[in-house]
């Protein structure tokens, strides 16, 4: 059950609107999902989060957009946010994911997620060799 109410009219406020505008344009689509009506309770986090989301998501960078989407995957695999883990695979599967790919995607997380386990449940030291030393410059 969620913890606020949408407004009714989120597009009534005009900050709110030039969001979902924005939304719209920037992911080509007529199609605003749930987590922005939501977030629309407040126009101030709103605008942030989205600011943020389009930076990084959205933005060229080093990373290809479809391992954007699927470490994000990952990580709300992790977190447990079922909301995330759908909303991400569904983008990702639009980016041209394919089932091999989600099914190797699902054996990494699988295996990172033992791996990371045993190495807190054993408290293993960090090899020397993997500190950072900033002789890589």
């Amino acid at each position: 059950m969620s913890t606020v109410v949408p407004p009714p009219d989120p597009e009534a406020d005009p900050r709110v609107k030039a969001v979902f505008d924005d939304i719209r344009a920037t992911r080509k689509s007529d199609f605003v999902n749930n987590m922005w009506f939501w977030l629309a309770f407040d126009a101030d986090l709103l605008e942030r989060t989205w600011a943020e989301v389009k930076a990084v998501m959205a933005t060229p960078s080093a990373l290809d957009p479809l391992v954007k989407e699927m470490l994000y995957i990952a990580v709300s695999v992790t977190n447990g946010c079922g909301y995330c883990i759908h909303s991400h695979t569904a983008s990702a599967k639009a980016k041209g994911m394919t089932a091999a790919e989600h099914a190797d995607l699902l054996r990494v997380i699988s295996l990172a997620a033992k791996i990371n386990q045993l190495a807190t449940a054993l408290q293993v030291p960090v090899d020397p060799a993997f500190e950072a030393t900033g002789e890589n410059r």
